[in-house]
């Protein structure tokens, strides 16, 4: 019996953040470094309009270090969860004491107890709920561990598991780091929460084949580093380039894997990594550029927000009466991908 895909939902901080307003900001602190000031355009071609932050923009602007991030990411993730869960509850008409499991993704800090116990506290969800917190997976969180919440389900015909991601990525902005990587995230990382419920039982676009390939030596292409004030972002300039050489035949092997023709996919929902990265998948898939609309979509109003992104992209899907591809990069280096089915 295949899971489904009850209900999907999503949840933005309060703080709006124009892309206008950071490139000023990123003018102000980095303007008078003549090497990074020559990075300064990057806020300009990333497809993005604006953001959502958990806290104003001027809160970028002072030094901040491991205790003070923790703190707005506990209590915000939190915040942005419950908001979430309660839409899903009034979305498919369950009580939250009908949820027999919590699976919940998020990379952009450190919470013990974990955020999925922080969350059953809040809302006294119930007490026997199985709980599978995952740390770890970046950008490709979403799909993966959407791929796990149904992997859940099926193996409890009837069970109703609730699916959550959350990333706080604008809260890992560190203004006295010069390096590359930290200009690239001030330009496109924002925050936002995701969430599904999926069951055997129940209508919604069923959850099919899912695959994931991780490239040898590729470690270091993306990620966190620990420093002394926080988490520090890690990209290779390869990025674009593997996609551009390997996608292809990736996607190619999982779906002969799997026996799914190519021509049968309806609708595409990637991970927008950013623009760049959405060129490359578009020309390793043969689409004609724009027609990973909702993708360039959600990139333009909300920015990366890492994991929840994809998710973003699927819930302004139609994914009932079609089948749809989810797709993402994320650190490993990996490629995921899900099959919904909604035919």
């Amino acid at each position: 019996m295949p899971a489904r895909l009850l209900g999907l939902q999503s949840a933005v901080p309060p703080f709006v953040i124009k892309q206008s307003d950071a490139a000023l900001y990123a003018q102000k602190l980095f303007g008078g470094v003549a090497e990074i000031a020559r990075m300064l355009p990057v806020f300009a071609n990333t497809g993005i309009d604006r953001r959502y932050s958990c806290v104003p923009i001027d809160w970028y602007l002072d030094d901040h270090g491991w205790v003070d991030r923790t703190d707005l990411y506990i209590s915000n993730a939190v915040d942005l969860l419950e908001q979430v869960t309660l839409k899903l509850l009034k979305q498919t008409g369950l009580t939250k004491d009908q949820l027999d499991g919590i699976v919940l993704v998020s990379t952009t800090g450190v919470a013990t107890p974990s955020l999925d116990a922080l969350l059953i506290e809040r809302m006294q969800l119930r007490r026997d709920i199985q709980r599978l917190p995952i740390f770890g997976l970046g950008c490709a969180g979403g799909v993966i561990g959407l791929t796990r919440a149904a992997q859940l389900a099926q193996v409890q015909p009837g069970a109703k598991i609730l699916y959550l991601a959350v990333e706080l990525c604008a809260l890992t902005f560190r203004k006295n780091d010069l390096s590359k990587s930290n200009i690239i995230a001030s330009a496109l990382f924002g925050d936002g929460a995701a969430g599904a419920i999926l069951s055997t039982e129940g209508e919604g676009p069923k959850v099919g084949p899912a695959g994931e390939y991780t490239w040898p030596d590729s470690l270091d292409v993306m990620g966190w580093d620990m420093a002394e004030d926080g988490l520090q972002a890690r990209f290779a300039k390869s990025i674009p380039s593997l996609v551009a050489n390997d996608f292809r035949k990736l996607l190619d092997e999982f779906l002969a894997r799997h026996h799914i023709p190519r021509n049968e996919i309806d609708a595409f929902a990637c991970h927008p990594g950013g623009a760049k990265v959405l060129d490359a998948l578009e020309d390793a898939m043969d689409l004609q550029r724009g027609d990973l609309k909702e993708s360039r979509d959600v990139l333009r109003q909300f920015g990366n927000m890492s994991a929840v992104t994809v998710l973003f992209v699927a819930e302004r899907m139609r994914l009932m009466g079609q089948q749809t591809l989810l797709t993402a990069l994320g650190p490993g280096f990996s490629a995921v991908f899900l099959m919904l089915d909604g035919r």
